[in-house]
């Protein structure tokens, strides 16, 4: 199993993710795996940068840990071309450590640029068209395509690695996990969901099975859940919710009923170590073999030395 460290690109600042990335390394995780947002999520968070740009930083100083983005719409925001040919040079940068992790993507970064925000089945489309145009992309050559979507008029991407990155797609239903497997080298989750895992295996999925678990290191188990629910209580809104909501504020009005109590019973809050195994067991025995850890800690160090000390160890001896 490979455990990884989020970066939470919407509370956190540029540099502070770049060093926590550093650090991550050097505490032992074996990848990082960012947001990639125009908007954050709640008025709370103060921040949301470029991920590209944050990736590039961290693949020019560390040298053993493997990056991500967790994950990528390539289909509003970006032209799929263009996260190509962004995702081609970061494989050479980083000597072959980045995976491309896709998804359908949400209102709240897509619709900043004005293309309106598709109904759900068309979104699937269009990630189906982004997957077709990124692979030949990066079969080498000049290319069109059109689609019914997307279209793309004599591209080509010069600069691209002697292996290409490994792109995992993100699954929330079955339609998904058959989109993965056949186009995608791995699926990617936010819920401990066996039947995501082993649809994508009937489809004929075969390779990293990505996830994210959710922690939040402190010195008690309720100081924990109050650090959780300050930046994570949209989670609890569902992928439904949080697909459609437009912005900030009206994140934050649909998580009013959202209580500190709901956060302690998902996350693994406080310093128990047995708690935090828990919570990512439910993720290992559901099929994921590379978990990151969503950690929700007032202090990144302080849960880096637990983990460096404590938590990784532990965690090493589940898979």
């Amino acid at each position: 199993m490979q455990i990884g460290y989020k970066l939470f690109a919407e509370d956190v600042a540029p540099k502070e993710l770049i060093r926590r990335a550093v650090e991550a390394e050097r505490a032992g995780f074996d990848f990082v795996e960012i947001s990639d947002h125009f908007h954050p999520w709640l008025p709370e968070h103060a921040h949301s940068s470029f991920a590209w740009a944050i990736l590039s930083a961290i693949a020019a100083r560390t040298t053993t840990l493997r990056l991500a983005t967790g994950v990528t719409c390539p289909s509003v925001r970006y032209h799929p071309a263009i996260v190509a040919q962004a995702a081609a040079t970061l494989q050479i940068i980083s000597d072959g450590r980045f995976t491309l992790g896709v998804g359908a993507g949400e209102r709240l970064s897509e619709h900043v640029v004005g293309a309106g925000w598709p109904e759900v089945g068309d979104r699937h489309a269009r990630l189906r068209e982004s997957l077709e145009i990124i692979r030949m992309l990066w079969s080498g050559g000049t290319h069109s395509y059109r689609g019914e979507h997307l279209r793309l008029v004599d591209a080509r991407v010069y600069d691209l690695p002697e292996r290409l990155p490994e792109i995992v797609v993100a699954a929330g239903g079955p339609q998904a996990a058959s989109l993965a497997a056949e186009l995608g080298d791995g699926i990617f989750s936010t819920d401990p969901d066996a039947s995501l895992v082993e649809a994508w295996t009937a489809a004929g999925g075969d390779g990293p099975r990505y996830a994210e678990a959710p922690t939040a290191y402190a010195a008690d188990a309720r100081t924990g859940a109050e650090a959780a629910h300050r930046r994570f209580r949209f989670g609890a809104l569902g992928w439904k919710v949080l697909a459609e909501l437009p912005d900030p504020t009206a994140f934050d009005q649909a998580t009013q009923a959202v209580r500190v109590e709901d956060m302690e019973a998902s996350f693994a809050c406080g310093p128990d170590v047995e708690r935090h195994v828990e919570v990512v067991s439910a993720f290992v025995d559901a099929g994921f073999d590379h978990v990151a850890l969503m950690d929700a800690s007032e202090d990144a160090d302080a849960f880096m030395a637990f983990f460096a000390d404590e938590l990784g160890p532990r965690l090493r001896t589940l898979g």
